[in-house]
């Protein structure tokens, strides 16, 4: 069949070769064999012979015989006739002179010599040559399945190889601007291909994924299988080569031999040191090379240096700072910092250090030789972080969306368990260093956390081997746990973790409901004065406490320090930047990469996410209750304008600027319209549109907070009726106000009597008649123009401190100025409430309408009714 289906390119001294091997068995006479062949090749050469194989065609017989005993055979260019071991059997006196290499295997040699073309187009970004050559490929792939022959190894791992070279080369936006049109077109074509590829073999690559090993094996018994015509001296090779794998050897770079035996281990992982980082190196051979030399450490001195190395590559598979670490990798690497932690924690003889004196490398050390302790150059606590980094970098880059990420965060577990297990071996040597730095990893797993997943993380932790000193089973509760692990790392003396450990407390606090202790933690930590000067994490992080502690007192019903806590992060108008939830794109303003990479970075995983449209419906309602009832206290557009919460204006005054308003839509919809039905008075309306809001579904206690939310809005709308209508009453019952809003008549009475004083209302309660009795006092011209000028002599003087602060650069901080300021603040805003009400009283004369609700004071109110009753 070979004469007639041979392929294209076969010359006609190839099929010669071929035909000898398969005709010619045993001791059969090779000069019959040879006569044959020869006597049938004038006529095969008519039809069938290449551009090649003229001047064969033309030789005589005797050419050949002679050619054939004394002149050895000739070799296709890149193709070769035999190997080493053929060679060293060929001195044999009962095997054959030289073993002819079969189609199979000269077709498999092919393909290795078109992957070493594609080797060297990846170390130029030559991806047209890549392409060409892929193609190439792809046809001798096919071709061999054409033939019911096995998909060899090479192929599979060329295409892993193709496809991380393809996404690497994406990742790095630098390199790929620089790549020429071609290039770049060839590069995406590469893309596509790679990818109907994988698909095309998805069951080899997944099986050679999982068993390489395992996968060569196979393929090597489908060969002798498929080929059982084969002369026995194959069989005998691969036997040979699994008695070399038995034996764990094989070749290096360069031909050597790599012997894997307990003595060699130190001199294979000098080797593998000395390749680290340079360009060339190939990745996975070193991982393979040291799993090997884990298996034959016989000294535990052994198994510390090669784990040390072995997971120090698995972090470095992945060069760029762009792509994450794969699954595999991650829980390989993290499976062996555990059998780190148990070998050092097990064996106290032998310790792990940053810094060491030095040692040789290829000498093996035992207690006895180094006086007790064997001290060895690494950083198990380095590990962890770059473990906990690794993780959070994989669920960035992971779909939040999809069961991929829920699949990825369950493996937070098994990391939690390896932090503990660290924090166990820590606590067991007193390092008190590194274990305030795990001890800090432990806590950012557990501080946001609701308590059933504190459960199960801790759950997890007790069912493991060594446990840390403080556990939940010991403590009871996730707040005890975390006020445990708090309270050692601010004894620890690193300013770092004791802020870290200060946020991380409050936040555990707010998102426990317990706000008074938060906001107590808060200020007595003094840290809203030096929070500017820490870093970018410890920042998110103290934005993070804030939010919380602002949602905190919003479902505790502390409406006024809710609105007061969010204001400063709403007012910036960047709140997913400031949570690390999301990048801020400004208008006119665009990202270097370099800044786009590190936002990028700095991002959250999704499931740590405060939900900012919940954050803003709780600062939007917050700032409907305290805004509403404040601008209906005054008169003036000039102190309309000073209001307390700029966000919430600016929408109030877009939706009144509205012609036609429809049915809410948007949770911005729905406040907007319950705060025009609360300035009409109409509170009904307003809590209906407040409780129809689906957002509020997302607390864990909606039910309450709901509730409590009506009930603010009855209040607040009583303010608000009474600051509205006030003027236009002499006296006003009580009892028709609470049945009004449907509040008791006790509560009726001390909203009433908290306002009058608060000098809110110029008024005083009569018991007795159960009536509000208001009075109003009429301002002259000349006292209503000493007000306007008093406002805005305050106005400039204000101004002239701003422009003085920045110009010496005096200026003191949010923090300090509310703290020092607060008191003051407060009696100028009723200063300003007063004069208000007192300008109103006087206007109110004029128009009939709207009186003062503010009396100069407790005397002048008692002498107007001593006057009235005398």
């Amino acid at each position: 069949m070979s004469r007639f289906f041979r392929q294209a390119g076969d010359s006609d001294s190839d099929t010669e070769e071929s035909e000898d091997e398969l005709m010619s068995s045993g001791d059969e006479l090779p000069k019959q064999t040879t006569s044959t062949t020869t006597s049938t090749k004038p006529a095969m050469s008519r039809f069938l012979r290449t551009a090649g194989s003229d001047s064969s065609s033309e030789s005589s017989e005797e050419e050949e015989s002679d050619s054939d005993s004394d002149v050895p055979q000739r070799r296709r260019a890149g193709l070769p006739l035999r190997d080493e071991s053929d060679e060293e059997e060929s001195d044999d006196e009962d095997k054959p002179a030289a073993r002819i290499l079969s189609a199979q295997e000269r077709r498999l040699a092919e393909m290795e010599s078109t992957g070493k073309v594609i080797s060297n187009g990846l170390k130029n970004d030559d991806w047209v040559a890549i392409s060409n050559e892929f193609d190439k490929l792809s046809r001798m792939v096919q071709r061999q399945q054409n033939v019911s022959e096995p998909i060899p190894p090479f192929f599979i791992k060329s295409l892993l190889s193709l496809d991380t070279s393809i996404k690497n080369a994406l990742a790095d936006k630098d390199a790929k601007k620089k790549l020429t049109a071609t290039k770049a077109k060839a590069l995406t074509a590469m893309k596509q291909k790679i990818k109907k590829a994988l698909k095309e073999h998805e069951s080899e690559v997944v099986k050679f994924q999982k068993d390489p090993d395992g996968f060569e094996r196979e393929y090597q018994a489908a060969i002798v299988v498929a080929a059982p015509s084969q002369p026995s001296i194959p069989s005998q090779k691969i036997a040979n080569q699994q008695d070399d794998d038995e034996e764990f050897s094989t070749v290096g770079k360069g031909g050597r031999v790599v012997q894997f035996t307990s003595e060699g281990v130190l001199k294979n992982l000098q080797a593998v040191q000395e390749a680290r980082g340079k360009k060339n190196t190939d990745r996975t051979e070193q991982i393979r090379i040291l799993e090997k030399s884990l298996e034959v450490a016989a000294t535990t001195y052994q198994r510390i240096r090669v784990l040390l190395a072995l997971i120090s590559s698995r972090f470095d598979f992945n060069s760029s700072a762009s792509s994450h670490m794969p699954a595999e990798l991650w829980l390989s690497a993290q499976q062996e910092v555990d059998q780190l932690v148990s070998i050092v924690a097990s064996d106290t003889k032998y310790s792990v250090q940053e810094i060491v004196d030095d040692y040789d490398e290829l000498v093996e050390r035992t207690p006895q030789s180094e006086g007790g302790i064997v001290r060895i150059r690494g950083s198990i606590i380095s590990f962890i972080d770059r473990l906990d980094d690794e993780f959070t970098r994989t669920l960035q880059h992971i779909d939040p969306h999809g069961t991929e990420y829920v699949e990825r965060l369950k493996d937070e577990k098994v990391l939690y368990c390896t932090i503990c297990r660290a924090q166990a071996f820590y606590e067991q040597t007193r390092q008190d260093e590194p274990l305030g730095r795990v001890i800090m990893r432990r806590l950012e797993h557990i501080y946001s956390k609701p308590n059933p997943v504190v459960q199960a993380l801790e759950q997890a932790a007790d069912a493991s081997d060594t446990k840390p000193g403080t556990v939940l089973s010991d403590l009871g509760t996730s707040s005890a746990l975390v006020h445990a692990l708090c309270v050692f790392l601010y004894k620890s003396g690193n300013s770092l973790l004791r802020t870290r450990a200060m946020l991380s407390h409050i936040y555990h606090h707010a998102l426990h409901n317990d706000f008074y202790t938060a906001r107590d933690m808060l200020l007595m930590s003094h840290l809203q004065e030096s929070i500017h000067s820490a870093d970018v994490a410890t920042q998110i992080l103290y934005n993070r406490t804030i939010v919380q502690l602002g949602l905190c007192a919003f479902r505790s019903g502390l409406i006024k320090e809710a609105q007061a806590t969010l204001q400063e992060i709403f007012t910036t108008q960047r709140v997913k930047e400031l949570l690390a939830q999301g990048v801020h794109q400004q208008r006119f303003q665009t990202l270097s990469p370099e800044q786009e990479k590190a936002e990028k970075q700095r991002m959250l995983p999704f499931h740590m996410h405060i939900n900012t449209e919940l954050l803003e419906a709780a600062f939007l309602v917050s700032s409907m209750l305290v805004e509403i009832p404040l601008l209906a206290s005054i008169d003036s557009e000039e102190q309309k304008r000073k209001a307390i919460s700029k966000p919430f204006r600016r929408l109030l005054d877009f939706a009144d600027r509205q012609v036609f308003t429809g049915p809410p839509e948007s949770t911005r919809d729905h406040i907007m319209q319950a705060s025009k039905a609360l300035q009409d008075g109409d509170w009904e309306k307003c809590r209906d549109l407040i409780q129809s809001i689906k957002i509020w579904s997302l607390m864990p206690e909606a039910a309450s907070v709901k509730e409590m939310l009506a009930k603010r809005i009855q209040e607040q709308g009583l303010r608000t009726y009474l600051f509205t209508y006030a003027p236009h009453y002499a006296t006003l019952s009580l009892s028709l106000l609470s049945r009004t809003f449907s509040l008791s008549l006790r509560t009726v009475t001390s909203i009433i009597s908290k306002m009058i004083w608060n000098e809110e209302v110029a008024a005083s309660l009569d018991q007795a008649s159960g009536v509000i009795v208001f009075h109003r006092i009429e301002l002259s011209r000349p006292q209503q123009l000493a007000q306007v000028i008093a406002d805005k002599l305050n106005t400039m003087v204000e101004q002239n401190e701003k422009t003085l602060d920045s110009k010496f650069g005096t200026s003191s901080t949010w923090a300090e100025r509310a703290d020092g300021n607060k008191g003051e603040k407060r009696e100028q805003l009723q200063e300003r409430r007063g004069r208000g009400e007192r300008s109103r009283g006087a206007r109110g004369g004029a128009r009939g309408g709207r009186g003062a609700r503010f009396s100069q004071g407790l005397g002048n109110q008692m002498g107007q009714i001593t006057q009235r009753a005398g």
